[in-house]
């Protein structure tokens, strides 16, 4: 390991070089076993005598921090020494306040025994031979004096692709200028609030809605405000007059998981119009339909030039891709893209070629026709359990797409706590609380069936149902 060590003037250089190494081994930077860089390269390094280095090897070995290998080098010897680094008191520097309250849920790297989280699409069914072969034949064949950086807004031929996708499976208009790739789609979401929202800015999400972008909104100055949602969608007549920015799932609401009326649709984008706000369609997962006729997205009933289409790979293939993209009026083309070019200059080259490459052969059709089949039967076994076993308990929220459906509880019910029970159970499912903001409504659970097989489902579903009664 290239280990630091800086020498100030030319006096007690022995004694510079023996504190440093020592309070390395000390705080964890050099850990037990770890070499220390051979007394002559680091004198030629430190442009000192090898004597002088080696002369703070062996007081630190005399201390016993290091020892000595005949014929290998030195190296950090076993002693208990790794420990934390002392650090400054943690009150001298404070965060702004918009930071504080958002919680960052922690990530287990354990599989639950049956995994009913929402949102995560079954790893098992992905490709991996195909898209390791497109990854590889990108670097094979990338030329070694391309530029080192690529344009902010995307890979030419993953922006044409997927221009080229979303118009044929999501009936959205765009072509390959219109598309801005992002890194997932909450990135998409920050490059919008940089570009529209101004401290104060009014902007209405739905209630119960997805946590994200709600928290972004907020940390990014904007005065976000719940707007409840029934069956047909949200509420238009309650948006604020004020609002700016609408954020909705039209075609999956999140986490109830209905679809917006084309009236509430139609009634949304004449809100816009004469509000002259900006409406978020976020369309995550809307690739999984299972049934009844498919809606038109908001960006394409969209007359006035006020919808921002938000699209991810992250339910399609896998969500450690981190791949997004959004669609947006020309009008807020530059600015996107220079928003995009500051926050961290384009995505990942290698990671954009291969999903163009990966959507042009047509393996991406093939594997959402595939992954479609096996979800709806997951679907169609766990809404029929739910109707048959847990009639007397919840109430399921009905779907025709998506990766996971909710279920309304009783008024009174503690649905946290009914995760809590199930969890310890080998059960994992989201309450449906933490996703109001009012903090009214029907308690609930949400339940997803991307990452459970089928015959796990009923075990699953049995488990839960002795944590309800």
């Amino acid at each position: 390991m290239e280990f630091h060590v800086s020498l100030v003037g030319r006096t007690d250089l022995t004694g510079q070089i023996y504190r440093q190494i020592k309070a390395a081994v000390l705080d964890g930077r050099l850990r037990t076993g770890e070499a220390l860089p051979p007394t002559r390269e680091l004198a030629r390094r430190l442009s000192v005598s090898r004597n002088t280095v080696s002369a703070a090897y062996d007081r630190l070995a005399a201390e016993g921090f290091v020892g000595g290998r005949t014929g290998s080098g030195t190296y950090v010897r076993p002693g208990g020494f790794d420990r934390p680094p002392d650090v400054a008191d943690a009150q001298q520097i404070r965060s702004t306040g918009t930071w504080e309250g958002i919680r960052v849920p922690r990530l287990d790297p354990a599989v639950p025994d049956f995994d009913f989280r929402p949102g995560i699409p079954d790893v098992r069914l992905f490709p991996y031979a195909a898209w390791r072969r497109l990854l590889a034949s990108w670097f094979r064949t990338s030329s070694v004096g391309s530029p080192m950086y690529g344009d902010p807004a995307g890979h030419p031929d993953l922006r044409a692709a997927l221009a080229r996708h979303v118009g044929v499976s999501r009936a959205v208009r765009a072509n390959a200028d219109d598309v801005l790739v992002t890194s997932g789609a909450q990135q998409a979401f920050d490059l919008i609030g940089r570009v529209l929202i101004e401290p104060g800015t009014c902007v209405a999400v739905e209630d119960p809605g997805y946590p994200p972008p709600r928290q972004l909104f907020r940390a990014l100055g904007a005065k976000v405000v719940g707007v409840p949602v029934d069956a047909e969608g949200i509420l238009v007549d309650r948006i604020p007059d004020t609002a700016r920015i609408v954020y909705v799932t039209p075609s999956h609401q999140f986490p109830l998981g209905m679809p917006m009326s084309l009236p509430r649709r139609t009634a949304l984008l004449e809100w816009a119009e004469r509000a002259g706000a900006v409406v978020v369609e976020d369309d995550y997962d809307s690739e999984f339909r299972f049934s009844g006729r498919p809606i038109e997205p908001l960006q394409n009933l969209d007359r006035a030039g006020r919808v921002i289409y938000v699209g991810s790979m992250s339910k399609v293939l896998l969500p450690t891709l981190r791949v997004g993209f959004l669609i947006a009026p020309r009008s807020l083309r530059t600015a996107l893209r220079a928003a995009k070019y500051v926050v961290d200059l384009h995505t990942s080259l290698p990671l954009q070629a291969a999903l163009a490459a990966f959507i042009e052969e047509g393996l991406l059709a093939r594997h959402i026709r595939r992954a479609r089949t096996e979800y709806a039967a997951r679907y169609a076994q766990l809404s029929a359990t739910l109707h048959r076993d847990f009639a007397d308990l919840l109430e399921p929220v009905a779907v025709t797409a998506g990766l996971h459906l909710a279920a309304v509880l009783h008024p009174g019910a503690d649905d946290e706590s009914i995760c809590e029970r199930a969890a310890a159970e080998g059960v994992a499912v989201l309450p449906l609380s933490p996703f109001r903001k009012s903090k009214t409504g029907r308690p609930g659970l949400v339940l997803g069936y991307g990452a459970i097989a089928v015959p796990d489902i009923a075990e699953g579903l049995r488990r839960l149902r002795s944590c309800l009664v």
